[in-house]
C-alpha cells in the first residue's frame, strides 16, 4: 500500500476537482450501434427507477444510459411508484441507479439509511426470486449506504465507502489480462464480436459477494475509505485494503437474475469541466458493449 499521507493528498485533490467541476450529462452522446438487439425497435420495456430520490434518472443524468437502450431497440420507462408487489408485477427488468433516502438528498453525510422500506426490500427480493430482472447500481457513499439493506437481502455486503485506485489512475481500467475483469457470460457476450477485454470505471464503491455470484470486476491494489462525508478525507478516515472486494458482479437468484454495480458513471456519459466521464471517455471504449451484454444477459 502506498504512503498514506501522499494518498490522502491525492484524495483531497480529487475532492477539489469533484467539488469545483460542474458535472452535466453529455447531451451529444448518441452511439450508433452495430447489430442492435432489436432491429425493429420492439424490444421489451426497461424501467428505470425515479421514485427514490435517485441521483441518476432516465430523463436527467442517466439519459445517456437510456439512449443506449433505445438505440438497441428497447423501450424505456421511468418508474415513479413504490417498489411493492402490485407495481413490480408490471415490470420485467428494473434498473435502480443511485437511490437515496430522503435524509441524504442534498446531504451526503452519515448516517446513510436505506433508500428502500423493509416492505419494498421484501417485495423486490421476492420479485427477483420469482423471475424478475434487476440491475442495482450504487456508487460511492452515500449511495452505497442507501443500497446496503437491499443488496444484503441477496447476499452482497456493500461498503458505504469510496474505492480509490492506489495507482492514482482516473479513469480506472480493468483488464482480463490481469484478472481484474473476469471472463464469464456477460463479458463474453453472445458472440465473438461482443467480447469485452477491458472496462473503465470512475471512482465508486465496493462490496463482497456470495459464493454463488458471478464476479465481473475485482478491485486490486485499491484502498477502501469510509469517510463521514462524501469527498472529505483526512488522516483519520478509516481505511482497509481491497483484497476481498469487487465492483461488479451478477447472480442467478431463484428464477430471476440481478447485476450489482458499485459505480454509476461507467454506464452514463458526463462532462465534468473539460473532461469526458463515462461511456463518452476515450478510455471507456468497451463500456457500451458491456452495458448491452449485461442487459442481454439479464433478459436471457
Amino acid at each position: 500500500m502506498m504512503n498514506l499521507k501522499y494518498f490522502f493528498t491525492i484524495c483531497i485533490a480529487l475532492c477539489t476537482l469533484n467539488l469545483t467541476a460542474q458535472v452535466l450529462p453529455d447531451t451529444l452522446f448518441n452511439p450508433q450501434l452495430t447489430n442492435p438487439a432489436f432491429l425493429d425497435k420492439n424490444g421489451p420495456t426497461i424501467h428505470i427507477d425515479a421514485a427514490h430520490n435517485n441521483y441518476h434518472t432516465a430523463s436527467e443524468r442517466f439519459a445517456p444510459f437510456a439512449r443506449v437502450l433505445l438505440n438497441d431497440g428497447y423501450h424505456v420507462s421511468e418508474n415513479f411508484d413504490k417498489l411493492l408487489d402490485e407495481n413490480l408485477d408490471k415490470i420485467k427488468l428494473l434498473v435502480i441507479s443511485n437511490a437515496l433516502n430522503k435524509a441524504n438528498d442534498g446531504n451526503w453525510s452519515n448516517p446513510c439509511p436505506s433508500a428502500f422500506s423493509d416492505d419494498e426490500i421484501n417485495s423486490i427480493n421476492s420479485w427477483v426470486k420469482n423471475g424478475g430482472r434487476l440491475m442495482l447500481i450504487a456508487d460511492h457513499m452515500p449511495f452505497s449506504g442507501a443500497a446496503q439493506k437491499l443488496a444484503a437481502s441477496f447476499g452482497f455486503a456493500m461498503c458505504n465507502c469510496f474505492a480509490m485506485d492506489n495507482r492514482r489512475r482516473n479513469p480506472e481500467i480493468f483488464f482480463r489480462s490481469n484478472a481484474t475483469l473476469y471472463e464469464n457470460e456477460i463479458t463474453n457476450g453472445q458472440s465473438a464480436t461482443q467480447k469485452v477485454d477491458s472496462i473503465a470505471t470512475f471512482t465508486g464503491s465496493a462490496f463482497t459477494i456470495p459464493p454463488e455470484a458471478i464476479p465481473i470486476i475485482k478491485l486490486k491494489d485499491y484502498t477502501i475509505l469510509t469517510p463521514d462525508q462524501a469527498w472529505r478525507f483526512t488522516d483519520e478516515t478509516p481505511f482497509e485494503n481491497s483484497e476481498h472486494y469487487f465492483q461488479a458482479a451478477a447472480l442467478n437468484y431463484g428464477k430471476g437474475k440481478l447485476i450489482l454495480m458499485g459505480e454509476a458513471a461507467m454506464f452514463t456519459a458526463q462532462i465534468a469541466g473539460n473532461q469526458k466521464v463515462g461511456m463518452n471517455s476515450e478510455s471507456a471504449k468497451n463500456n457500451v458493449r458491456l452495458l448491452r451484454n449485461a442487459i442481454q444477459w439479464l433478459l436471457k
